[in-house]
């Protein structure tokens, strides 16, 4: 069983639920605190165990590589002045040379479509896939805890958490195969968006992924679906049909920060977990509700 090497993470979308403030900055690179989104999914992905993280680009995202560039005239201004905290957090970002690659989707033909655009450069491996507006705190990561139960198990394995029955029909809901009695089972399908008395489970799909390679050849023969675009829930269920799936209810929690709603919270939550911030944050926040 070969390991979990490589991630894919797809950054070619238009951000277009948190707009207009996309209009002119990538969704990745909202600040969540005191750094971008893309930033936090990117470390989770080191945090696991990645070696080599593909960032799925498009049209208008060149400011995501320069992100994990080096800024010399930034980094010469800062160390000119001795501030050495702000420098270290400028260069924390940066991985060493060959730990990311970028790659471009040249049209907005989907997530399915963004996944098969990094085939070449996952090869015959199995993968990771992290969506970048999905936020998620815990300790040791979400895809740290599903490269251990990969480990354990091979196979495929998607993230998951509870969500309330009656919110069913905003997710993708997975089946279990059996009555489940562990964090890790195996699935039988995936249903997208189901009314809450015919959904499954109340498990819904979060945003992480590992995935086999065989995933590559089903996504290019995969017609469009819904909105015209190739949908990795299609080939995923096809693949489900060949190989084991399983669904992982990982511990921590989710932030969807492609919401504007979302978003806000997010920063909120995380806020307060900053030693740096939460203290004064909390006493604001007790002012307003008061």
């Amino acid at each position: 069983m070969k390991p979990v090497r490589k991630a894919i993470i797809p950054v070619a979308g238009y951000g277009t639920r948190v707009l207009p403030a996309t209009k002119s900055i990538p969704k990745e690179l909202l600040p969540l605190v005191d750094r971008p989104l893309i930033d936090y999914v990117v470390s989770e992905a080191f945090e696991a165990g990645i070696e080599h993280v593909v960032l799925v680009t498009g049209r208008g995202k060149g400011a995501i590589e320069d992100y994990f560039d080096y800024a010399f005239e930034l980094e010469a201004g800062l160390e000119a002045k001795n501030k050495t905290a702000i420098l270290e957090s400028v260069r924390q970002p940066i991985a060493k040379a060959g730990a990311i690659s970028f790659t471009r989707q040249q049209a907005p033909l989907g997530l399915g479509h963004a996944i098969w655009c990094a085939r070449d450069i996952i090869g015959d491996e199995p993968f990771a896939v992290s969506l970048p507006d999905v936020v998620v705190t815990g300790r040791p990561s979400a895809l740290a805890q599903m490269v251990g139960e990969y480990t354990r198990t091979g196979g495929n394995i998607i993230a998951v958490e509870e969500v309330a029955k009656e919110d069913t029909n905003k997710y993708g809901i997975v089946a279990p195969k059996a009555e489940r009695n562990s964090a890790l089972f195996e699935m039988s399908g995936m249903v997208e968006k189901p009314a809450p008395e015919k959904a499954p489970s109340n498990l819904a799909i979060t945003g992480r992924y590992i995935l086999q390679p065989e995933i590559f050849a089903l996504l290019e023969k995969t017609p469009r679906g819904a909105g015209g675009e190739i949908q990795l829930t299609d080939a995923m269920d096809a693949l489900m049909r060949e190989q084991p799936f399983f669904a992982y209810e990982y511990e921590g929690e989710s932030h969807d920060c492609g919401d504007k709603l979302g978003w806000l919270k997010a920063n909120v939550s995380l806020a307060l977990q900053n030693d740096e911030f939460s203290s004064a944050l909390s006493d604001f926040l007790k002012q307003k509700v008061n």
